[in-house]
């Protein structure tokens, strides 16, 4: 067993490791709006989870650009307070990762895709038509998170859901549940690996 202090190696290193290790990772797609020309921003996100369910709440961690700038899609949801997050699935998630690409504000990564937006129902950002689930969200809080010089390195976003939209083909109304077989979701790995479910298995909870 090989025992590591943080303090001891490279911000780069530790990204790598628990990148490696925290795995599978679900994968956020996320879409905001400019509030200076309504450009779209479209970009994916692994360091995502939900948080609650009452309220129902997911959180996005943010990293920032080299010299401290904040990325557009943290940017635009704390100035405009909205947020669409898919779930990044098999069918789509060739054009989400194209939207990684380092593109200038006044651009919108959709333009590199196949994909087409779709009014939302209560927020003013558009969704993405292709996704088969997508939360559109308010910002409930932001929180900057610093590192140890009292540098900001990444901004951590918690996002309230307040209507879900979701294909009739994943999702069983009388029962409530998703069909993860049928959503096919993509995980995130480390490097540039994803994964797909092939398999599921089920347990009983311990009584």
């Amino acid at each position: 067993m090989i025992s590591l202090n943080p303090g001891d190696i490279s911000g780069k290193e530790m990204y790598k490791l628990m990148a490696g290790a925290i795995v599978p990772r679900p994968i956020a797609f996320v879409t905001t709006s400019s509030t200076v020309n309504g450009i779209v921003n479209a970009a994916p996100f692994s360091f995502f989870n939900a948080v609650s369910t009452d309220p129902p709440l997911i959180s996005l961690s943010i990293d920032r650009r080299k010299g401290n700038r904040m990325k557009d899609t943290a940017r635009n949801a704390i100035e405009n307070g909205e947020l669409v997050v898919h779930i990044g699935t098999e069918e789509i998630i060739r054009d989400i990762n194209e939207t990684a690409a380092l593109l200038p504000a006044a651009r919108s990564e959709l333009e590199l895709t196949g994909l087409n937006t779709t009014e939302s129902t209560k927020v003013s950002v558009p969704g993405i038509r292709e996704a088969k689930v997508r939360f559109e969200c308010l910002l409930d809080q932001h929180h900057e998170i610093k590192n140890d010089d009292g540098l900001t390195v990444l901004d951590f976003l918690l996002a309230r859901i307040i209507c879900v939209h979701i294909d009739q083909e994943v999702y069983d109304p009388d029962k409530g549940y998703v069909c993860t077989e049928t959503l096919k979701p993509v995980a995130r790995l480390a490097g540039t690996d994803y994964a797909l479910i092939r398999e599921v298995f089920s347990l009983n909870k311990a009584e």
